[in-house]
């Protein structure tokens, strides 16, 4: 039991008044009666709330969230003897969800139950846990309450962002996937597979006319090729420190997990198979999968992953990668590259590129971008934007290096990678270079 403010004041008001009397002299009957009768309804209130049962807490939340998306936690509390009264109720909904107002204070009437729901929003990703609720239930006359836990705990898992997956999907069926950003390039004919015969369109080259098709339909038939399936794409994350930084309000491993997600999801369509791979601290291989339910077995064994305060080894990385993946193959290293990596990503592909190809996705942080467009009042400016320039100088011979050694790379914005990289790999595929 506990006294509530009301009991409180009440009990104040009660000390004062006795201070009043004890200096006038007067009035102590009166206030002998009104402490009575104060310590009689505490009394009445206390025993009235602990005859009352534990309520039932049921809590309706999604057992998978999607990193930083809104969604909804419901609560639904009701007396087990159908009684009423006021409660408090603070669910025990874990730091990481970013709840909002998780409490609920209000009178349940008899015999009904008491439904209300609060936002989260969750901001790291990995298995979390719901506690039981903290409960407080009030006397009638509101002097004295009674705590105590109720519900079940829970477990939540934060996966990806993969509503870029489900909206890529609804476009994909609808044939609207450049509403998203994706080009869809024609096919050039080379290293593909016969599809089908269709009516010539301008841009197609000269061999995919079918002549018999032609002369038979008496206007020009091309042939139409499909891109090659059942091959290879491996992405491998770095989840050493560098992916630590953050633009807005996801770091850029988060990005890069969402990123490779939604590839993961474009080439399983296109019949590829996909592995994952990590480094930088963490060790972690999931071996080629494919069919309809490979994304969920991807994100089930990714969702957790966190950096580290670990440097990336890009050498190393490339050396278990090339005893884990015998099969030529689609090497997608998502990473942040600097100026000091030139020496190691040399090392990596050189040793990668004599069976695979390498595309090094790199994340460009859009505080360097926005620092070059700075305008200069006083020399710290002029210091701050020049160093920024020689920043980028360095990054962009590193990033010469890195295609005169064989290797791809994309150099986006964290917020740009998702489309930039789905594109990059359908310009792969449909240039026959996989």
């Amino acid at each position: 039991m506990i006294a509530t403010r009301r009991l409180l004041a009440a009990g104040m008001i009660l000390v004062a008044s006795g201070l009043v009397v004890a200096v006038i002299g007067q009035g102590y009957v009166s206030w002998s009666i009104a402490a009575g009768l104060l310590l009689v309804a505490v009394g009445i209130d206390a025993w009235q709330v602990r005859r009352r049962s534990v309520p039932n807490v049921e809590r309706t939340v999604a057992t998978s969230l999607a990193l930083g998306i809104d969604d909804d936690v419901e609560l639904r509390l009701q007396m087990s003897d159908g009684g009423g009264g006021r409660v408090e109720c603070f669910d025990g909904v874990p730091p990481q969800l970013g709840a909002e107002r998780p409490q609920i204070d209000a009178t349940m009437e008899p015999g009904r139950a008491l439904k209300a729901s609060y936002g989260i929003c969750a901001t790291r990703r990995g298995t979390f846990q719901f506690e039981k609720a903290h409960i407080r239930l009030h006397g009638p006359l509101g002097f004295v309450a009674r705590q105590m836990r109720a519900g079940e705990k829970e477990e939540v898992r934060v996966v990806p962002n993969f509503r870029a997956v489900s909206r890529y999907a609804l476009m994909a069926v609808a044939d609207k996937m450049g509403q998203l950003g994706v080009r869809q390039l024609r096919r050039r004919g080379e290293g593909m597979e016969f599809d089908c015969l269709r009516e010539y369109r301008d841009g197609d080259q000269l061999r995919q006319i079918d002549w018999k098709a032609t002369a038979r339909h008496r206007r020009l038939i091309a042939r139409q090729y499909e891109d090659e399936r059942n091959q290879q794409v491996v992405l491998v994350f770095d989840c050493g420190r560098r992916m630590r930084a953050r633009d807005g309000e996801l770091s850029h491993f988060d990005h890069a997990l969402n990123a490779g997600l939604l590839l993961s999801y474009v080439a399983l369509r296109q019949g590829d198979s996909v592995a994952v791979g990590t480094f930088g601290g963490t060790d972690r291989w999931v071996p080629s999968q494919r069919g309809p339910r490979a994304v969920e077995s991807i994100v089930d064994r990714t969702f957790d992953l966190e950096t580290t305060m670990e440097p990336s080894d890009f050498a190393e990385a490339a050396r278990r990668l090339s005893h884990r993946q015998k099969k030529r193959s689609l090497i997608v290293f998502l990473t942040n590259l600097y100026d000091a990596d030139s020496d190691e990503l040399a090392q990596a592909l050189s040793l990668l590129g004599q069976r695979h190809l390498v595309l090094v996705a790199s994340l460009r942080e859009e505080a360097v971008s926005a620092l070059v467009d700075n305008e200069i009042y006083e020399l710290d400016d002029a210091l701050q934007v020049g160093a920024t320039h020689h920043f980028l100088d360095h990054r962009r011979e590193l990033h010469g290096q890195l295609e005169q050694s064989g290797g791809m790379l994309l150099d986006v914005e964290p917020s740009e990678l998702s489309v930039g990289l789905v594109n990059r790999y359908l310009d792969i595929k449909r240039a026959g270079r996989l």
